[in-house]
């Protein structure tokens, strides 16, 4: 499967084309109404199954209840800290159930009611009035006319205002238009419509749901990956699709993404992997950045020097990591690569010791 040369990042719907074409034309269980695949296939395209490749690493009750969910008249939500694949799955799970994940609105404090119902062609607008040809349909707008999947990212950036605009929407499941007459005054969900939200447990400048709008929602939380195994897999696994679609014809050595999956769980967790309690850093250190981490130190290697990366590149990657929210987590990451690095054994933990000097002071 090749994606179009042209796209930076192809949708899952693109991505996954042949993968998905192939799961409809065998799919022969009952599927909710206005789905493109029945909960099974749509469990296998994720979790791999049946000859697919596992796309998130993720319990499969979370699939199965995030299925169920969006099946009823209930909106999903999937909250976690950030790097935890909300995006990705909230991606995976529209791609495979309307066909299209690109319906989505991004949630932030500039995020305006306007666009999440709707807006207006203002030239149209002011040349012959409120009609249909004028209005600007929102993502939510023509995922309800389609029957479609929305995505919400980051619904808690919104202000609390703005994020009760969903409210009658998810609960009648239909869409006021007041300056239009007739018919187009109001837009009924076709069977298939849903919505799909994320929210961080952990970033700042969130703002808290009203009650109102959490019952309209089943909340679903995704964990960090506990094995470390899988963690790595999946490291792997996404560095070298990301290095496939750029024509990047090297890989990172095994043992410098063994150092940046290892560095990453032990300053994510503070515990090192002998059970001793450690420096725990106060930003983000996700499997998302680790995989983040490992694309920049390939690139690194290739146009610089012509390698994949050496251990050395994790420091100064990681560093911006450390850096970007508590100036704080420098002198634990000093003190991580001094006392916990520099006693492991392999050449390539001592290359990463080596470069400690490479930190900014």
């Amino acid at each position: 499967m090749t994606p179009t040369p042209q796209l930076q990042r192809p949708p899952a719907e693109t991505l996954y084309a042949e993968e998905l074409a192939a799961l409809r034309a065998k799919d022969k269980n009952p599927k909710p109404p206005g789905w493109q695949l029945s909960m099974p296939a749509v469990r296998d395209f994720i979790l791999g199954g049946n000859g697919l490749r596992r796309k998130i690493v993720c319990a499969p009750s979370l699939i199965e209840r995030a299925l169920v969910t969006l099946a009823g008249n209930r909106a999903l939500l999937l909250v976690g800290e950030p790097g935890t694949a909300k995006s990705l799955l909230s991606e995976l799970l529209a791609a495979a159930v309307s066909g299209a994940s690109t319906l989505t609105i991004q949630g932030s404090a500039a995020t305006t009611e306007d666009q999440i119902k709707y807006g207006w062609n203002y030239a149209l607008l002011l040349n012959e009035g409120p009609s249909p040809r004028a209005l600007v349909p929102s993502p939510l707008y023509r995922a309800m006319a389609g029957g479609r999947i929305v995505r919400f990212e980051e619904i808690t950036r919104c202000p609390p205002e703005v994020q009760d605009a969903l409210l009658s929407i998810l609960s009648e499941r239909l869409l006021m238009v007041p300056e239009l007459e007739g018919e187009g005054g109001t837009v009924f969900a076709v069977p298939g419509f849903n919505l799909i939200a994320t929210a961080n447990t952990r970033d700042r400048g969130v703002n808290e749901m009203s009650a109102a709008l959490k019952r309209r929602f089943a909340f679903e939380t995704v964990f960090p990956i506990r094995d470390y195994d899988e963690e790595l897999a999946l490291v792997k696994t996404e560095v070298a699709r990301l290095l496939a679609q750029e024509g990047v014809p090297v890989l990172p050595p095994d043992e410098v993404l063994e150092v940046l999956v290892t560095a990453f769980r032990e300053l994510r967790e503070g515990i090192g992997q002998d059970g001793a309690a450690g420096d725990k850093l106060s930003t983000v250190v996700s499997t998302a950045e680790a995989v983040g981490v490992a694309h920049s130190v390939a690139l690194r290697g290739y146009y610089l020097r012509g390698d994949g990366g050496e251990p050395g590149d994790i420091v100064e990657a990681l560093a911006g990591a450390a850096a970007k929210d508590n100036a704080e987590d420098l002198k634990k990451l000093r003190r991580y690569l001094e006392h916990r690095a520099g006693k492991r054994k392999g050449a390539h933990w001592q290359a990463f010791h080596a470069a400690r000097d490479r930190l900014p002071e």
